[in-house]
């Protein structure tokens, strides 16, 4: 185990934790806390994008200097006393809060510790069960580029196209560590967890701290406490209920559990043999497939597995994003400058980042700063030119006319006047992001919107199974929190909308509508809900709008890849706002409407109804609060327990390429021996898709596999054709004349070989298992190739194009 690579890992977080802490008390100065858990988030930021921009121009040691630079200057510039500089005096200009950055730290350090644990007994970029061939092969083409975007390893002479903003960063990390990729994809793994795992418990804790203490003697930092813990246990350590579910089942009597079983079976991925299996039975990856033909994973489970994948990386940035809509969220009306500021100079930024970092999560962002304007107390009108804003600001017409008319309109106005600002923040963001969403986001791929038919959406059972925790929970909390004059009413409303949901194939029209139009309406009809129902808001958009629309693309059929990408934005955004929730909603049970102060609470929707209600509502908030830790926690508890049972041969490790020389010896060296190369010479291998025109590939199984590209995957060196993930990024045609031409190259005739090696600048030849289980016997021989390399069943060979036959 390379404990010294992790102090020094921990040594360099630290002091993004300490440069990004003065950034953070800029962006909350007057929140419980200061903002200290999104230190690391904002740090992160501020490094990579400068560098990011002067990477176009040169990329290295030039844009790591930038990107330290940048983050030093902006440190200073928010940290310190510009007046008291000018005076030869150092002072600070900002209130740090030291118990804030005790817990954030402790929390950062203690989720790296985590991952760091796990990855140490299962440290490989497999290509098995993941996309670590290309996360990991991403991170050594940024290693070689001298410029971005860096050249694509598995599409020779092109540029990557895709979101690799996040191996950006952890290529920084690298770089700043000294830490070669090989150990850096581990430890970047484990930061970006951490980084998350630290936001939510900001994020969470500073709301927390706003509205638990008026339900409870709770002084504001134990709220904060409280809440920052709730939501690190839903956001870094909960999964859905499959697992518990499963366990429920087989509690049942006989008939009644295959029955149960069979049902569950209908509406989910699962068979009901393996729902009966019992604990025999169980795998730590069966509960990220849920809802057929869909991807439903949760962070636990994407960072037991182990890839290094934009969805994941992204995460931190969202809640930074989500902090930026509560910064503006609790902003008076009167500080216009500031709110102009969050929302047209901070969010754009991060927006912009956020695209090149991962895409998918690039319209979430936009879309936090426009629920927050819709939300916040401020008006959103006044954030336009004055011509504009006084023909949307309705607010003085409803506080004379409050008829549910006058509020419909004064609601479509409200909502018309954030939507401007939030178009202005967008168009910022998209020219910030110009150099990404018209580059390596542009490709041939044939991607489209397209709205969902019945038979593609998802049943009542897979949602139910998937996010049945959190809308429980928050359906109660909702409830207690808002009156409701007529709760029968709702309950026939929730009822006719799921059968109508389940006649016309809708049945989000049940889970997450209801709680949407619930948390919309309380937001602006009660003072008793905060920030944290809009996050509830914002994660049941997403649920219910992936039921409506995906996009239609090469990665995977359907909506899977829509789905996938989509809904750890929802676990996000909704494991922090239960965070708030769960334990408002026990507090609020024990709550007799007083404040922390003991005088009348002002908000009468807080209070409970009657006295007499007092024992079964403490009851029955008390005993949901544990079944929902309880059953959620399950998974957690097998999967990492089954994780630490074996250790990779050799012992605990954090590099992630040992297993090639233990699993494929003989690799290793011909692997080690490309890597060594210098540069980003162009390598030509059997391509990664098992589509052989006019041939038959004998590679047992190729997308996913060993047989898939391992040298250009490994070393970042580019090959002429990769995985057939290309055909996302290029287009099915692009992407088959060069698999063809690859076939050429291995099996055509001298004239038409010497062709394509000098079309695609064709430098070394590899011949192992995979190309011989394509093409046969392959041999290169004469005065063009010279085996430079031999070793086990590889060969390697040198091109001289200059000897090449002429055409």
């Amino acid at each position: 185990m390379e404990y010294a690579l992790v102090a020094r890992w921990l040594v360099l977080y630290a002091a993004l934790f300490a440069l990004g802490l003065p950034l953070a008390a800029r962006l909350l100065p007057d929140a419980r806390g200061r903002g200290a858990g999104l230190a690391i988030p904002i740090a992160l930021v501020v490094l990579s994008v400068l560098a990011y921009w002067v990477g176009h121009l040169a990329w290295g040691a030039i844009a790591l200097a930038s990107g330290v630079l940048a983050l030093l200057v902006a440190s200073a510039l928010a940290g310190l006393d510009l007046g008291a500089l000018r005076e030869r005096e150092i002072r600070l200009a900002v209130d740090v809060d030291r118990d804030a950055v005790t817990d954030a730290a402790l929390v950062f350090v203690v989720g790296f510790l985590l991952v760091v644990a796990i990855r140490s007994f299962d440290p490989a970029v497999y290509p098995v069960g993941g996309e670590k061939f290309l996360d990991f092969g991403l991170l050594k083409t940024l290693r070689r580029s001298p410029v971005l975007p860096p050249e694509d390893f598995w599409f020779a002479n092109e540029p990557v196209k895709y979101y690799y903003g996040g191996h950006l960063t952890a290529t920084l990390l690298g770089w700043l560590a000294a830490t070669p990729p090989k150990f850096a994809y581990n430890l970047a793994l484990a930061g970006f967890y951490a980084a998350l795992l630290s936001a939510a418990f900001e994020l969470a804790g500073a709301v927390g701290a706003d509205r638990l203490p008026s339900l409870s003697g709770l002084s504001p930092r134990r709220a904060r406490r409280l809440a920052g813990a709730c939501a690190v246990l839903f956001v870094g350590v909960a999964s859905n209920l499959a697992t518990a579910g499963r366990f429920a089942l087989l509690a049942l009597p006989e008939p009644l559990r295959r029955s149960a079983a069979e049902l569950v079976a209908a509406q989910s991925q699962y068979t009901v043999d393996r729902i009966l299996a019992g604990a025999d039975s169980f795998s730590y990856w069966s509960a990220s497939r849920i809802i057929p033909g869909t991807i439903n994973e949760f962070p636990l489970f994407a960072w037991l597995n182990g890839d290094l994948h934009a969805h994941m990386i992204g995460t931190p940035t969202l809640l930074l994003a989500a902090a930026v809509g509560y910064a503006y969220y609790r902003t008076p009306e009167s500080a216009l400058r500031r709110r102009r500021a969050l929302l047209f100079a901070v969010l754009p930024p991060i927006a912009a980042w956020q695209a090149v970092q991962n895409t998918w999560s690039f319209p979430s962002v936009l879309a936090l700063g426009w629920l927050a304007a819709v939300f916040a107390p401020a008006a959103p009108a006044t954030l336009l030119p004055a011509a504009l804003a006084g023909r949307l600001d309705t607010d003085a017409d409803v506080a004379a006319d409050a008829s549910t008319p006058a509020r419909l309109r004064a609601e479509v106005r409200r909502v018309g006047a954030a939507t401007l600002a939030a178009a202005v923040a967008a168009l910022v963001a998209a020219v910030l992001a110009s150099p990404f969403l018209l580059g390596a986001a542009t490709g041939a791929g044939g991607r489209s919107i397209e709205f969902l038919g019945p038979a593609m959406r998802s049943g009542f059972g897979g949602l139910l199974i998937v996010h049945g925790a959190f809308v429980v929970g928050f359906a109660a909390y909702l409830l207690a929190r808002v009156r409701v004059e007529r709760a029968w009413a709702l309950v026939l409303a929730v009822g006719w909308a799921a059968y109508i949901g389940h006649r016309i194939g809708f049945a989000a029209l049940a889970l997450s509508v209801p709680i949407l139009v619930l948390a919309w309406v309380g937001l602006r009809a009660s003072r008793s809900l905060g920030y944290e129902a809009v996050l509830v808001v914002a994660g049941a958009g997403l649920v219910t709008l992936v039921e409506l629309v995906y996009v239609k693309e090469q990665a995977g059929p359907g909506r899977m890849n829509t789905v996938f990408k989509t809904y750890m934005q929802v676990w996000v955004f909704w494991g922090t706002a239960m965070g708030v929730a769960l334990p408002g909603l026990v507090l609020g049970a024990f709550d007799r409407g007083e404040s922390a102060g003991g005088d009348a609470d002002p908000d009468p929707d807080s209070r409970l109804r009657h006295a007499a209600d007092l024992p079964w509502r403490r009851a029955g908030a008390v005993g949901l609060a544990v079944l929902l830790v309880l059953s959620t926690s399950v998974y957690g508890v097998i999967a990492v327990g089954a994780h630490f049972q074996s250790a990779p041969a050799g012992g605990a490790t954090l590099d992630a390429t040992q297993f090639v020389e233990t699993q494929h010896p003989g690799y290793d060296r011909a692997i080690a021996w490309i890597d060594d190369l210098e540069g980003q010479p162009t390598i030509v291998e059997a391509p990664g898709t098992g589509y052989y025109p006019g041939g038959t590939d004998g590679r047992e199984r190729v997308m996913y596999s060993w047989h898939a590209n391992p040298a250009s995957s490994l070393t970042g060196v580019p090959t002429v054709a990769g995985w057939q993930h290309e055909v996302g990024y290029r287009g099915r045609a692009a992407y088959r004349e060069r698999v063809r031409d690859v076939d050429a190259i291995y099996t055509g005739n001298a004239t038409v070989r010497a062709e394509l090696l000098r079309k695609y600048e064709v430098e070394y030849v590899w011949v192992g298992p995979s190309e011989r289980a394509r093409y046969g016997s392959v041999s290169f021989s004469g005065a063009a190739f010279e085996a430079v390399h031999r070793s086990g069943d590889v060969t390697i060979y040198a091109v001289d194009r200059d000897a090449l036959s002429e055409p």
